[in-house]
Formats: structure tokens, sequence, C-alpha cells
């Protein structure tokens, strides 16, 4: 069989870069990249050194046990990882959870680690980059930050679970927000279920 006529029955899977910041809810990106590999999605994942900690303290997950989750992962201080180049070809990133540090980070283009270099790189790039921040409140500052990563291309997204589908279990809400995000994407997880109006009694 030719070599075209094999890519076109068997087209090259998507590519996302993963990114896990600090920020508390580790959970988030444990379910993102579980939703990524059901959805047969090739993942690239970073992770800080206060996500590390993090994960450890809300989780029964170990760093390696997540890594275990992707298909590459890179140190946040490896700036020489293949994801810092723009030439890496890549369907997007989304970072979750994103700290108010690495948004800050992002937002002025200073790339002094491997996730905020990539961020960068999506963005001159013009490719699809979800920031799912998680801080509350917001200070004037967030907003600003958050205001100029949208202006330069970003997507801001916040863990706010929808409960018109009247969740049952915390996983509930979890997957309806992983299913939201991953929709902006343009991947359907199935895993929730979608609004269709109000049901009438």
């Amino acid at each position: 069989m030719p070599p075209h006529t094999a890519n076109r029955d068997h087209p090259p899977r998507k590519q996302i870069v993963v990114a896990l910041t600090g920020a508390t809810g580790q959970i988030l990106g444990i379910k993102a990249l579980e939703a990524l590999r059901k959805a047969n999605v090739e993942t690239h994942l970073i992770m800080t050194q206060w996500a590390e900690t993090t994960l450890k303290y809300e989780t029964d997950y170990s760093p390696a046990n997540l890594r275990a989750l992707a298909d590459h992962h890179y140190s946040d201080h490896d700036m020489a990882a293949p994801v810092a180049s723009g030439s890496f070809k890549c369907d997007g990133m989304l970072i979750v959870p994103c700290s108010a540090k690495s948004l800050a980070a992002i937002a002025a283009g200073y790339g002094e680690d491997l996730v905020a270099r990539t961020a960068d790189v999506m963005m001159k790039e013009r490719r699809r980059l979800v920031l799912a921040v998680r801080e509350s409140p917001y200070s004037l500052i967030h907003l600003r930050n958050m205001a100029t990563v949208t202006e330069a291309g970003g997507i801001i997204t916040s863990p706010v679970p929808g409960f018109y589908t009247r969740p049952g279990s915390i996983d509930d809400l979890i997957d309806q927000w992983i299913g939201r995000t991953l929709d902006l994407f343009d991947l359907d997880t199935g895993d929730f279920k979608r609004w269709q109006g109000w049901e009438k009694d």
C-alpha cells in the first residue's frame, strides 16, 4: 500500500501539550490526561516543581504515576525540549491548573521555564492555548493578565462546573468541566451530559 494511502486511512494522532502548575486542583490535570488518552490524543506533559509538590499533597498520585499517563514528559527546566520550539507541530496546549504566577509569566512573555516558553510558542505560532486559571477572588492584576493573554489569542477558562447536569458526585462535576474544556480543542469526551434545553414536565 502506498504511504499516502496509509496516511489517509490512519490520520496522525492529535498532539496536545498538557502542563500542570502549582495551583490547587491537580485532579483536573489528572482527569485531563486520562480523557486525552481515552481519546487517543498524544500528550506531552510538563510539570512544575510546585505542581509535583501539590500533586502529592492533594492526591494519591506520585509524579511518576502522573508521568505514566502521558506519551512524553519533560522537565520544566528543560528549555531544549521539543515543545519549546515553534517547529514542533502540535494542536495546542492546556495548562491545568494554571497558577496566577504562571499566568503572569505568560502574559509578560517571560519564558523563564518550559511552561511559560511553550505557552509563548503557542501564541506566536497562532495555536490553541487554554489556561485553566485556578485563583479566587481575582485581583485587578490577575484580570489584566487574563485580558493580555486573551488579546494575544489565548483562552482563559476557570474550573467552574455546570450544575444543570444534576451531578451525583465530584467526579461528575470534574468530568463535565473536563469535557467542556476539551471541546475547545474540538475533542468530544462523550463523558458528560450536554444542555438540551429545559426538560418538559
